[in-house]
């Protein structure tokens, strides 16, 4: 079956997989050849894709998956291989986003800095291969 990971800049992924692990708004969920069709939309979180032996995992930060006829489609604002992320990098923004949500005297936008946690993360789990 075929993944197609695209944001609005580039299309990130395009291959023939075996297994896609995801992560939905209702939880994570998995996908086999002949799945029958579906439509989700997606959370903040990792997309693991599988072949074989080896996998690749991919942050997808929201957006809206689609399976039909063997054919997966993720559109996604943002999405990086986990390959190509900078670990020291995603470690400190996770710190900062930690530090803004532990100040009780910063006038902080919650949900913002809560996501700024949840993309660290999915980042970081990215870089261990989900």
């Amino acid at each position: 079956m075929r993944l197609k990971i695209i944001t609005h800049e580039k299309v990130v992924f395009d291959e023939e997989v075996d297994e896609i692990y995801t992560r939905g708004v209702d939880g994570e969920f998995g996908i086999l050849k002949n799945h029958v069709p579906i439509m989700s939309a997606l959370d903040i979180g990792v997309t693991k894709a599988k072949k074989g032996d080896s996998s690749k995992c991919f942050t997808t930060m929201g957006g809206v998956l689609q399976f039909k006829d063997d054919e997966c489609i993720i559109l996604t604002t943002t999405a990086e291989c986990g390959d190509d992320i900078d670990v020291a990098r995603a470690k400190e923004a996770l710190r900062r986003a930690k530090a803004r949500l532990e100040d009780n005297d910063a006038a902080i936008d919650a949900k913002r800095a809560e996501a700024a946690v949840a993309r660290a993360m999915a980042r970081l789990k990215a870089t261990l291969n989900g």
